[in-house]
């Protein structure tokens, strides 16, 4: 079938264009008028390396004409596989500026996500990074590409100019004068729609591989000026981000919403040791910290780290109320986000009450975003105060998931209500503080395990298991985890004797299936437990799991 993307309806993009939310403008339009604003302020300091904006925009028309050069077309997706570094940035904007598609897969993913998201949009060049630790991601790519239907190139980002195996993409452009760079350029985003594809981000998955969620120009770029609104920055601002950049938390929250006030990105990596003097060196105003980080405040560096920050927000999984404690002690003020790929963010931006900030995710960016909470798989609203489904609709949701198959189809009918809200499968109540309606989020309808931020598909997961010849029932749940809030456990009824976690993991790697995925612990059973109509009990084992742990002393 043909690919499909679902439009918002018209008479709605025009509330939105008339409101003044979406703009006329590519993304790649919109950076080229922030830096004929801000040519000499910094937009990216990297632990590689920095750029002015004049720099990043010059360099970025620079690579857009190579990329030209290779045959490459409007329209066609690039799939990234990079790492935090300047290059990742210069890269997303030149892809951006040549008319291409990023599809924002991890650098953790491998043949067994991978293979089938380029499947799926058709990727025609795969970007990887040179030099990864665990695993060649070049020799990976070039496998990729072997038999693949669409796939013709292979980018590499720090790699050699003599390595046959793919292009160095730090030398495509760099002999093409700068003004025809920038003519190629204008060509170029000429022809775009700004209500058009812009990106592709993943979703975190309810069945199979991540579904594909396309990001329009207009919309995508909204998110992010609105974002960069709700927190009131502005050209001063320096904003430090740590998690990965090529994920919708990184392009929205860290490259997009600064660039679009003239602000910096401060571009750290997960290891605090390296991260937090660059955030002290450069000043950082604004840090986002995952889940992963929350213990960043006891790191001896954290102090120098936060010298000149005025916000930290907090995102991933429900804030530790003595986190908050923590903050507060050092004269630190701090929110929270709650976002998605698909669209929604809530945030508990300045002037929210304390207990707003503590207890709940806050209010919608937009004052176009619509939430509702309803009775799980119904359309029945529930009032303010009842736990039920969160459900949204707004100027940077979605309308329906990338459709090239029959079961994106079906699942697009399921994922929606009727008048096109957004079923976020996440467990929420609206609390009522100080007059103003907050989101509290209660849990998770979907089977998904929240490991650090990244979130694993159950299903998939038990779908790979019972491929392992001796595994004949399985069930995934999460585990708790001081650290990553969870993290995989397998139960498993096998034949043969015990199973095990290093023949799972031979298996998994076998399968070629990302790391993060795979089980960290294996229990078995000679039988699963039932509930009294005859179902998988996985709350019992949920449950059970938990006790084991925390009489273990928190041992996985």
């Amino acid at each position: 079938m043909t690919a499909t993307v679902v439009p918002h309806p018209p008479e709605v993009v025009r509330a939105y264009r008339d409101a003044g939310l979406w703009g006329t403008r590519t993304i790649a339009d919109e950076l080229h008028a922030v830096a004929l604003v801000h040519p000499d302020s910094d937009a990216v300091v990297a632990l590689d390396g920095r750029v002015t904006f004049r720099e990043l925009d010059e360099r970025t028309d620079a690579l857009a004409a190579g990329l030209a050069d290779l045959g490459l077309e409007p329209g066609d997706p690039v799939l990234f596989q990079v790492t935090n570094r300047l290059g990742a940035v210069l890269a997303w904007y030149g892809v951006l500026k040549a008319g291409l598609v990023p599809v924002c897969t991890l650098a953790a993913h491998r043949g067994h996500e991978v293979g089938e998201i380029s499947r799926q949009v058709g990727a025609r060049a795969h970007l990887v990074e040179a030099g990864t630790r665990g695993i060649d991601l070049v020799e990976f790519a070039a496998g990729q590409r072997d038999g693949h239907p669409t796939l013709r190139h292979v980018l590499v980002l720090g790699g050699s100019p003599d390595d046959p195996r793919g292009a160095a993409i730090e030398t495509l452009g760099t002999g093409i004068d700068r003004d025809a760079a920038r003519a190629t350029v204008e060509r170029i985003q000429a022809g775009l729609d700004p209500d058009g594809v812009a990106a592709f981000q993943l979703s975190g998955g309810t069945t199979g591989v991540p579904k594909v969620i396309p990001r329009l120009h207009a919309e995508y770029w909204y998110n992010a000026s609105a974002y960069a609104a709700s927190w009131g920055w502005g050209q001063e601002s320096r904003v430090a981000h740590l998690i990965p950049i090529i994920h919708n938390a990184g392009i929205v929250c860290a490259v997009h919403a600064p660039h679009s006030v003239g602000a910096a990105l401060v571009l750290g990596t997960a290891d605090l040791d390296e991260s937090l003097p660059l955030m002290a060196r450069e000043s950082a105003t604004h840090v986002l910290l995952g889940h992963g980080h929350f213990t960043a405040v006891d790191h001896p560096g954290f102090d120098d780290a936060a010298a000149a920050l005025t916000q930290v927000v907090l995102s991933g999984t429900k804030v530790p109320p003595a986190l908050f404690d923590r903050l507060e002690r050092r004269g630190l003020w701090s929110g929270q986000l709650f976002g998605m790929g698909e669209g929604l963010f809530l945030t508990t931006r300045p002037g929210a009450p304390r207990l707003a900030r503590a207890t709940t995710v806050g209010t919608p960016l937009s004052p176009a975003d619509e939430i509702r909470i309803l009775e799980p798989g119904t359309e029945i609203p529930l009032p303010d105060g009842e736990v039920g489904e969160l459900v949204c609709r707004g100027p940077y949701t979605l309308r329906g998931y990338y459709s090239t198959d029959d079961a994106t189809e079906a699942h697009n009918a399921v994922a929606f209500t009727s008048d096109g809200f957004y079923r976020t499968g996440d467990l929420a109540s609206v609390q009522v503080i100080d007059g103003e309606r907050n989101v509290a989020i209660e849990g998770r309808i979907k089977d998904l395990i929240n490991r650090g931020g990244e979130k694993i598909n159950a299903e998939e997961v038990e779908l790979l298991l019972l491929r392992h010849p001796r595994v004949t029932e399985v069930a995934v749940v999460a585990m708790p985890d001081p650290r990553l809030g969870e993290r995989t456990c397998a139960v498993v009824v096998a034949d043969g004797g015990p199973l095990t976690l290093d023949e799972v993991r031979e298996h998994f790697a076998s399968l070629d299936v990302a790391k993060f995925k795979w089980p960290e612990r294996i229990e078995q059973l000679d039988a699963m437990p039932r509930t009294l109509v005859g179902k998988l009990d996985k709350k019992r084992l949920q449950a059970e799991i938990a006790e084991a742990i925390t009489l273990s002393g928190g041992r996985a």
